[in-house]
């Protein structure tokens, strides 16, 4: 035993000391670098941790620091230096996909706290600094083009917008009705996800409804494969919604997503940086991307038609024979999917006003004035975060269709690969 363990001296310090072991070990000091930073963010912009699940006394050391905004921001330079001066010789693929992402999303804090300052970015500089991409742009002859199609498709007279609001308003679900809607919704979801992708052991979420938000659903992650589901019921909601939000804040989408990167990266890896979900990073575009993606991975053509004819309608009270006419019309707006993302870029740069947003959305994402100016209310707090949502759900969709090659399990494999792995937006285009 003593001879074989003299043997086998030379090769342990050998590997302990070799360029692999160096990097790997400077890769995870940089990280835990990012994570106190983060939580130095935090302090400062209050929006930027939207869920942690460390260690607590690194979150009250940052809290009881509270360093100035400069120093964060001076500590962020130099951590970026560091990492883009790491040798990465030594990674495996792995660590090499980390070290891409540790850049970037030390970039994107940067970016952010630039905005926290006060200093002014344009919309597309901003969503390439901070989201690792830039949105397509279309005038409005583009979207106009769109509305003549439209108005000769949708019956009635008045304006395009009128007689759509006119239509889909036959679609609400009624306030009594809309927590049975939305558990059915949410547990159909979850079932056809766990069919394939097994998740941690006792993973759950809690449902809330509330109102007074910016946004229609949000998944508040807990940690330990534990989600909070916000649902904002200070409008309306139509029909395709449950299933949208069921899918979009839990089953495929962001409790599956921050269950499956804890489960695997943090634990499973031990990268710490993944204790952290930052509301503003390129993993933005991945997880609103996937969430959107991954309604239509869950509930794939016909068999949405088929569950909302058979399940949500008739619990919602509506009338099951108008599916296919709804979704009909529905399909007709796909086009102007990103006229949303227009306003804001406009509205960001200072080329239009909040009044005149306002106007855009109602004319061109046929929205009612009150939807309308609640969406400027998520613009001015959440900037070109918006670009997340379609152009997120763009990318995933094309990158994800190109390696699954219409097979419908290998959609469900890519797709899972893709949300347990710290992809970068640049890397699927």
């Amino acid at each position: 035993m003593k001879i074989l363990s003299r043997l086998l001296l030379p090769a342990c310090l050998a590997l302990l000391f070799s360029p692999m072991a160096s990097a790997q070990s400077d890769l995870s000091r940089l990280a835990k670098d990012y994570v106190d930073l983060a939580l130095a963010a935090g302090v400062h912009d209050g929006d930027y941790v939207d869920a942690y699940y460390g260690p607590p006394e690194w979150r009250a050391a940052a809290e009881a620091a509270k360093l100035p905004l400069p120093e964060v921001r001076a500590r962020l330079k130099q951590l970026h230096e560091n990492l883009t001066t790491l040798n990465p010789a030594g990674l495996d693929a792995a660590s090499l996909k980390r070290h891409a992402y540790l850049t970037k999303v030390v970039q994107a804090l940067q970016a952010r706290l630039a905005l926290v300052a006060g200093e002014k970015l344009a919309f597309d500089e901003e969503s390439r600094l901070i989201y690792d991409t830039v949105a397509p742009q279309h005038d409005a002859a583009y979207y106009d083009a769109v509305l003549a199609e439209l108005d000769q498709a949708l019956p009635g007279e008045g304006s395009v917008a009128a007689r759509y609001q006119g239509f889909r308003n036959q679609f609400i679900i009624p306030p009594a009705k809309l927590d049975a809607v939305f558990q059915a919704a949410i547990a159909e979801a979850r079932a056809r996800t766990l069919k394939k992708i097994p998740l941690p052991s006792g993973e759950k979420f809690t449902l809330e409804y509330v109102t007074g938000k910016p946004w229609s659903g949000y998944n508040w992650y807990q940690g330990d494969a534990h989600s909070l589901i916000q649902i904002n019921t200070e409008l309306p909601i139509f029909i395709d919604r449950a299933v949208d939000l069921a899918a979009h804040e839990g089953y495929p989408g962001h409790h599956v997503y921050s269950s499956l990167l804890e489960q695997k990266l943090l634990k499973g890896r031990g990268w710490v940086e993944f204790s952290i979900n930052p509301l503003f990073g390129p993993n933005a575009i991945i997880a609103e991307g996937s969430a959107n993606y991954g309604i239509d991975v869950a509930f794939p053509g016909a068999e949405r038609l088929a569950f909302e004819r058979d399940v949500l309608f008739p619990l919602a009270g509506l009338d099951p024979a108008r599916v296919d006419e709804y979704y009909r019309v529905l399909s007709l707006t796909k086009k102007l999917g990103f006229a949303g993302n227009e306003a804001a870029r406009r509205f960001i740069d200072g080329r239009i006003d909040a009044a005149e947003a306002v106007a855009w959305l109602e004319k061109y994402s046929l929205m009612e004035p009150v939807r309308a100016q609640q969406r400027i209310k998520f613009i001015e707090k959440y900037r070109s975060y918006v670009i997340t949502y379609n152009h997120g759900q763009q990318l995933v969709s094309d990158w994800v269709e190109a390696q699954a090659k219409g097979d419908a399990g290998k959609r469900w494999e890519v797709f899972t690969e893709l949300i347990s792995s710290p992809q970068l937006p640049s890397g699927l285009k």
